[in-house]
């Protein structure tokens, strides 16, 4: 092999009248785990959101990534740490991007809140009749908003944001595992007793 590889450098040095046989190498394009190919496509979803749904958050595309990423693993309260808004800014933004959790519905009875706002009973009229206060009734009016819209669109939005961000995590875990298995393939039944 070393005689294969003296022969070939020596026609380069030859050929290309250069004494230096090596080339720098290309930048990398990234990988399945690119923090900023995710970013772009949640950032791009959200726009397609916004052409088609009206926001109430006046939260920036930037500030609802943070909202996505940080759904699937934390709760309003450190959603709204993170952004330096309220909880209840960090529910909107969460109900503009169609995340709804099952927290969110219970333990509300939605169908009954469904049959008034069909009704087209005021806000008042509803709290009067299920025996809450305003407020409740305005935060479950945005789940069910929610939930309709996205069944509307058969969960597009939700799904896409989970292909971004459960997905580059879950490219990242796989090629962690890969990496862990390869080595201890490659390393199995090597003798390392080793001097030099």
């Amino acid at each position: 092999m070393t005689e294969n590889t003296d022969e070939l450098r020596d026609i380069f040095r030859r050929v290309a009248d250069e004494d230096t046989v090596t080339e720098t190498q290309e930048e990398s394009r990234g990988s399945l785990t690119d923090e900023g190919a995710s970013q772009e496509r949640l950032v791009e979803i959200i726009e397609r959101m916004r052409v088609d749904h009206e926001f109430e958050t006046e939260l920036s595309d930037a500030e609802l990534v943070t909202v996505v990423r940080r759904f699937y693993d934390d709760g309003d309260d450190d959603i709204a740490e993170a952004l330096d808004v309220s909880s209840r800014e960090a529910f909107r933004a969460r109900m503009d991007l169609h995340l709804v959790r099952e927290a969110d519905t219970d333990p509300f009875d939605l169908a009954a809140l469904r049959d008034h706002l069909a009704g087209g009973e005021s806000t008042a009229e509803i709290a009067d009749r299920l025996d809450v206060d305003a407020s409740t009734v305005e935060r479950y009016r945005r789940v069910v908003e929610a939930e309709t819209e996205a069944r509307r669109v058969s969960e597009r939005f939700r799904t896409e944001f989970e292909d971004a961000v459960l997905g580059a995590e879950a490219g990242e875990r796989f090629t962690e595992e890969m990496t862990e298995d390869g080595l201890d393939e490659a390393t199995e039944g090597i003798e390392t007793d080793v001097s030099f």
